[in-house]
């Protein structure tokens, strides 16, 4: 086998530490959003704002990590780059999440919002990218094709 032919291989990943990984990023993204959320409160956003109740924004976090593990998945099986494909995607797919977060603020379609209740929620978005993207990287490791 070629050097080439080597650094062109995926790295593998065992079940254990993709499972591992993932539920890493799960519990550490629902606590870094309580933790936001409980400031938030603290701060005067208001408690009647449904996406900082814990029941939305664990359920959400999850569905989240485990929607951006499986494209991470996608991206690092079946793309030629995966490094510089996920350098451009995760930052994009950050900030279309953001867009309802937008939407929300001028338009108020859920009760009780204020503008400190929007950026913490559009702060949660960024922080479970922050701690899930190292987390992947660690259990599904990117090739070094460039």
């Amino acid at each position: 086998m070629s050097h080439a032919a080597e650094t062109d291989a995926v790295p593998s990943a065992g079940a254990g530490r993709i499972a591992g990984g993932v539920a890493a990023a799960v519990l550490a993204a629902v606590v870094v959003n309580a933790v936001i959320a409980v400031l938030a409160l603290a701060a005067g956003a208001s408690d009647g704002f449904l996406p900082l109740q814990a029941s939305s924004y664990i359920f959400l976090t999850v569905v989240g990590v485990l929607a951006g593990a499986a494209g991470w998945a996608a991206v690092r099986r079946w793309s030629r780059r995966p490094a510089a494909v996920l350098r451009l995607l995760v930052p994009i797919v950050v900030a279309v999440s953001l867009l309802p977060d937008i939407a929300m603020f001028f338009t108020a379609m859920q009760p009780n919002t204020t503008a400190l209740g929007v950026v913490a929620l559009m702060v949660m978005h960024v922080a479970t990218a922050a701690v899930a993207v190292p987390l992947f990287a660690w259990a599904l490791p990117l090739s070094t094709r460039r």
